[in-house]
C-alpha cells in the first residue's frame, strides 16, 4: 500500500534539493569569476580606466548570469512541484474515475487495497454507505417483488370477470365501459409483470440454480405468438427468422426478456411498419436480435434508454421499465447488450449476444 505523503517527499523534495545544491555550486563558480582584477603595474599597458571598465562588465554579466539561471531555478522548481503533486495525487483521481465509471445501481464495494493507506479512512467510509445503499436496495426490491406477486392473482381474476361481462354484454354503453376497464386491467398486469421481472433480475434474487439448457428459437417463437394480435391492431408486419440457437440460462428471465424487446419495438413502430425477430448463432456466439422501421434512437441516447424509468416520448403508455429489465437480464446471463440502427439507417436494432 502506497503513501500518498511518501509519494511526495520522493517526488518533490530531493529533486529540489538537488537542484538547490546545483543552482549553488553553480552561483559559487560565477561569485568566483567576479573577484577584483589585480591592480595594474607599471608593466600593464591598459589604463586604469579600462580595467575598472572591465571589471564593471563582469559584475554585469555575472549579475545577468545569475537573474537568468535564478528564472531557470524558478521555472523548474514549479514544474517539478506540478508534476509531483499530480503525481501524489493520482490515486484520488484514479478513485474518481472509478466511481464515475460505475452504473447507477451498481453497489460493489471499492478495493481498499488499490488506494493509499491514507485513503483507506475514506474509502471504508464509502463501502459502508454503499453497503447501507444496497440493504436499501434490496429491501426495495424485496417489496417490489411481494406486491408484484400479491396483485398478479386478484389482477387476473378481474381480468377473468371483466372478459365474462363483456361477453354477456352487449349494450354500446356497457361494452364500451367493459373494454375501458379491461384496457386499465391489462395496464396494471403488465406493470405488474414488469416490477416481478425487475425483481427476479437483481443479482442477489438471481438463482443460477435455475439455469438450465433452453432452445431459444423455441421461446422466441412462444412469445411472438402473444404479439401477433398487438401487431395486427396498429398494421405492422411482425415476421421472424429464427434458427437453432442453444443456451443455458432462467427460462423466466429470458421470456421477460424477448417479451420487452419485441414490446418495445411494437410500441414505438409507427402504423403500418415492420418489426422481425431473428435468432441464431454467429461468429460461434448465440444471438438475438429485434428490429424494427420506427423513428430510431439518436445516438446521444443510446446509453440512457437502459436507465430505469427512461423515456423517449410522453406519447407512449409505459414506465420506462421494459429497457433496464432487458438489461438486467442479460448482465446476470453474461450477455452483451447493444443497440444501433436499422437497415438502412432507419429504425434501431437491439441485440443480444449471449458468451
Amino acid at each position: 500500500m502506497t503513501s500518498i505523503r511518501l509519494r511526495l517527499l520522493k517526488w518533490l523534495i530531493g529533486p529540489i534539493l538537488l537542484i538547490n545544491l546545483a543552482g549553488g555550486v553553480l552561483a559559487y563558480k560565477l561569485a568566483s569569476l567576479s573577484a577584483p582584477l589585480a591592480a595594474p603595474t607599471a608593466a600593464t599597458t591598459q589604463a586604469p580606466v579600462d580595467t575598472v571598465r572591465k571589471q564593471e562588465q563582469l559584475r554585469q554579466a555575472v549579475l545577468r548570469a545569475l537573474l537568468l539561471m535564478e528564472g531557470v531555478f524558478a521555472v523548474a522548481s514549479m514544474g517539478l512541484i506540478w508534476f509531483s503533486v499530480s503525481n501524489g495525487l493520482r490515486p484520488l483521481n484514479r478513485l474518481r474515475a472509478d466511481l464515475g465509471a460505475r452504473e447507477a445501481d451498481e453497489l460493489a464495494p471499492l478495493d481498499p487495497s488499490r488506494v493509499p493507506y491514507e485513503l483507506e479512512p475514506v474509502v471504508s467510509a464509502m463501502n459502508g454507505l454503499l453497503a447501507k445503499v444496497g440493504e436499501g436496495a434490496r429491501a426495495r426490491q424485496d417489496f417490489l417483488a411481494n406486491v408484484a406477486h400479491q396483485l398478479r392473482t386478484p389482477l387476473a381474476g378481474l381480468k377473468t370477470q371483466l372478459e365474462w361481462l363483456g361477453a354477456r354484454h352487449a349494450e354500446p354503453e356497457t361494452a364500451q365501459s367493459v373494454r375501458l376497464m379491461q384496457a386499465a386491467t391489462e395496464r396494471m398486469i403488465r406493470q405488474t409483470n414488469q416490477l416481478l421481472s425487475l425483481a427476479r433480475a437483481e443479482p442477489h434474487h438471481f438463482e443460477r440454480a435455475r439455469l438450465e439448457p433452453l432452445a431459444l428459437e423455441a421461446l422466441v417463437g412462444e412469445a411472438i405468438q402473444l404479439f401477433v394480435e398487438q401487431a395486427a391492431r396498429k398494421g405492422i408486419d411482425l415476421g421472424f427468422e429464427l434458427q437453432p440457437a442453444p443456451v443455458t440460462g432462467d427460462r423466466f428471465l429470458l421470456r421477460d426478456l424477448i417479451d420487452n424487446l419485441i414490446d418495445n419495438a411494437l410500441r414505438y413502430t409507427p402504423v403500418g411498419g415492420t418489426v422481425t425477430v431473428r435468432c441464431g448463432i454467429a461468429e460461434e456466439r448465440v444471438f438475438l436480435a429485434v428490429e424494427d422501421n420506427g423513428p430510431g434512437i439518436p445516438a446521444a441516447r443510446r446509453t440512457d434508454i437502459f436507465s430505469r424509468y427512461v423515456r423517449l416520448d410522453d406519447k407512449s403508455h409505459g414506465s420506462g421499465l421494459g429497457l433496464a429489465i432487458v438489461r438486467d437480464i442479460a448482465r446476470v446471463h453474461g450477455a452483451a447488450l447493444t443497440v444501433g440502427e436499422g437497415i438502412a439507417g432507419r429504425g434501431a436494432v437491439f441485440e443480444v449476444h449471449f458468451s
